[in-house]
């Protein structure tokens, strides 16, 4: 049977309606367990060399850098620049061009569209919870969200800007250099204070009221039956604790699933930066929180919705595929060994759904600000 076949085949095992569960039940027995808290659970299954975190409600206080010190002026500067398009070569790309709040702050595209029209190779991520991110960008390349804000500032498929002509485009205004005043003290507005601005505003883009933050704080019903079956699979037959757990549920590394096809997109992942045979097509763990409201998923955004990425998973994604010629010297990509059939039923890929989902909540809002004069 060919993958298209498999895969078909997969999605109809989803159409199977969720059971309820009868107080009887082995499984009613188990989800009791779970209401009782983190210490009564089953023990989670995770592979041998995984640096395996507990999983744990999320910190209602973002981490903030020294350098960086978050303050109401500087948060309120970065929510206007995030949203001008004058950062840019063209000035008609903003941040928020990638990332829209009306679309879980992504673009909801397959692959983002840049400076003079051109499309990127990868997929705009939420910036949700970014403020946690210790690796950023699919491939790490930056360290900081300020280091972020640079590299995509400065990137020539993204807003190809000269940061010296924006900074001086910033200048010429009537508003910006008093914001800048009451932000950092002075009028002088400079690359560096662009990047700690719009990092600022970033870090206040939080989700941390999800359903399942409520659970772990102790609100026992704030997670269904089915959501909690679903969270023991996740932790236990369906593998997923393997690469996401820890209050992000992420293990902040990179994995390669067999999603980059050489020479489709950017499928070097992390071996762009490293030059490690074991980096090649590996690309960086995303959190879970909220991202079933930001489709499409994976680096290359090929998975088009949440049902056809458990079916993948369930799969094995490509475990038989046979590597397709590279035509070019970079090494042969290694499937990450984490990545294994699980022969989940239709039930139990429906109660990993809900699981999934109560990692939602009400995404941070707001009405795009008036360009500044």
């Amino acid at each position: 049977m060919n993958k298209p076949a498999i895969l078909k085949c997969m999605l109809v095992l989803l159409a199977v309606p969720a059971l309820a569960l009868a107080s009887e039940s082995p499984l009613h027995a188990l989800v009791e367990r779970y209401r009782q808290g983190p210490d009564h659970w089953p023990q989670a299954n995770v592979d041998t060399g995984v640096d395996y975190q507990p999983l744990a409600a999320i910190a209602e206080q973002v981490p903030v850098p020294a350098n960086n010190p978050l303050t109401a002026a500087k948060h309120e500067l970065g929510k206007h620049l995030f949203f001008d398009r004058r950062l840019s070569a063209s000035e008609q790309i903003a941040c928020a061009s990638c990332h829209d709040p009306d679309l879980g702050w992504a673009d909801g595209r397959r692959a983002s569209i840049g400076h003079n029209r051109q499309k990127g190779d990868i997929n705009a991520p939420t910036v949700v919870n970014s403020a946690w991110l210790t690796h950023i960008f699919w491939n790490g390349r930056a360290a900081s969200l300020e280091e972020q804000v640079i590299a995509s500032w400065t990137n020539p498929i993204e807003m190809a800007a000269d940061t010296d002509v924006a900074v001086e485009r910033l200048s010429e205004t009537q508003s910006y250099p008093a914001l800048f005043e009451q932000a950092f003290g002075s009028a002088e507005v400079t690359p560096e204070r662009v990047a700690q601005a719009i990092a600022s505003f970033m870090r206040g883009l939080t989700l941390t009221n999800t359903p399942f933050d409520r659970f772990m704080r102790g609100d026992t019903d704030a997670m269904s039956d089915e959501a909690l079956h679903g969270l023991h699979l996740f932790r236990t037959k369906a593998r997923c604790i393997n690469c996401h757990h820890g209050p992000q549920l992420t293990d902040n590394r990179f994995h390669h699933l067999g999603t980059s096809f050489h020479n489709v997109g950017d499928f070097q992942g992390r071996y762009r930066l490293t030059g490690a045979q074991d980096d090649v097509g590996a690309f960086r763990t995303p959190s879970l929180r909220g991202a079933a409201e930001t489709p499409p998923f994976m680096h290359n955004g090929f998975v088009k919705d949440l049902d056809m990425l458990l079916a993948l998973y369930n799969m094995g994604w490509w475990q038989n595929a046979e590597l397709p010629e590279k035509g070019n010297d970079i090494p042969t990509a290694k499937l990450s060994p984490l990545i294994k059939p699980l022969s989940l039923s239709g039930t139990e890929v429906h109660a990993l759904k809900a699981f999934l989902n109560s990692l939602n909540g009400t995404m941070p809002w707001m009405e795009m600000p008036e360009l500044l004069p």
